[in-house]
């Protein structure tokens, strides 16, 4: 979810920007007690959220692939070769800065709301492994309940980055060395990536991500992540849109052998991404608000569930049974949830992620 200012997009930010206020509002649908008292109001809204809020997830997926092919292909360009290991370690620490610091946040929130509020959405109290393993983002490996909520998705996001750095190297051993003036060498190395790349998206879109106990693994998700991965690197062929429309068959065959409307929303917003991409309408999405969302995303998505919990539980002390002041309550929620992320990316997003890295950096 992370990106830097030199790769925004108008696009990519107001996908990024929507798709984290929908999340936080299936959390908080999700979660309760406040939605329970309010659903009387607002029956279909809320039970939409409920039910399909979380699907906003495949579009940071599409999206985090999107990006990760325009880092990539920068070392298709240069004929440099992927130092795999300082690009993991790289995006480790861009995760995890803000991570671990969002995860200590809602480690205290629950510490001190648990001796006086019950309620299942509360994480019960953990061990040194269980934290431990959240911090190496191994927690849905060993089976670990999660701290927080949408944590198993940065440790996704993580895995789905190492499979994409790894394809590429892969195909850089296949290809063979290369001068950025090697337009033969340059080729070979795409089709390299491009077919190995194809490779994984088939096996995720039509055998791992079918079955529901690989879904702690980054295969499970890799079709959507290709998906954003093949809709950049298809931009730039000669002939786009015949690549997309190739692209977006293979989906849609593996939507036809088994639908999952997950991987439909993967579909719909790839196809949005590769038509604004080579129309090139881009002005009208150039908006601040979409753009400060965009900006945000991370950091909202990874603060927004300790703030969720305390509004939950200050309302269901206060008012327990009124549907409209819980109404109120999500809502004010929500926007605490924007307004916290957003110091919380000023302070530890924006500010510790770059101070630490580059004083790594400095020292090696």
């Amino acid at each position: 979810m992370t990106s830097s200012v030199a790769n925004r997009m108008p696009l990519v930010d107001a996908l990024k920007g929507l798709a984290c206020v929908l999340i936080v509002s299936h959390h908080l649908a999700f979660y309760g007690p406040m939605s329970d008292v309010a659903l009387p109001l607002a029956p279909g809204l809320i039970s939409w959220l409920y039910d399909y809020g979380r699907f906003a997830v495949q579009v940071f997926l599409v999206v985090a692939g999107f990006l990760t092919a325009g880092q990539l292909s920068r070392f298709a360009r240069s004929g440099q070769r992927i130092p795999v290991l300082s690009l993991f370690w790289q995006r480790y620490l861009r995760l995890a800065v803000p991570y671990v610091a969002a995860l200590l946040v809602a480690l205290v929130m629950a510490a001190v709301l648990r001796p006086w509020w019950h309620h299942e959405s509360l994480p019960s109290k953990p061990d040194f492994w269980r934290v431990l393993s959240h911090v190496f983002m191994l927690h849905g490996w060993v089976g670990h309940e999660s701290l927080s909520a949408g944590v198993w998705y940065v440790a996704i996001d993580l895995q789905l980055y190492a499979l994409a750095v790894l394809v590429f190297f892969v195909g850089q051993k296949l290809a063979g060395p290369h001068e950025p003036t090697d337009l033969a060498g340059r080729a070979r190395l795409t089709a390299w990536v491009v077919s190995l790349t194809t490779v994984l998206m088939l096996a995720s879109l039509f055998f791992f991500n079918r079955d529901a106990g690989f879904d702690v693994t980054g295969v499970y998700f890799f079709g959507a992540y290709a998906l954003g991965l093949m809709t950049r690197w298809a931009s730039g062929r000669r002939h786009p849109w015949a690549w997309l429309a190739a692209l977006w068959a293979v989906a849609c065959l593996a939507l036809m052998l088994e639908f999952r409307e997950r991987i439909a929303v993967a579909l719909l917003t790839s196809v949005v991404l590769g038509c604004v991409l080579l129309r090139g309408a881009w002005a009208w999405l150039n908006h601040a608000l979409l753009s400060w969302l965009g900006r945000i995303s991370y950091s909202v998505f990874l603060i927004h569930f300790p703030v969720c919990l305390a509004f939950n539980a200050v309302w269901a002390h206060f008012f327990p049974a009124q549907p409209w002041l819980n109404v109120m309550g999500m809502v004010l929620a929500l926007m605490s949830s924007l307004i916290c992320g957003h110091a919380f990316y000023a302070l530890v997003e924006e500010r510790g992620s770059t101070r630490l890295i580059g004083l790594l950096a400095a020292r090696r």
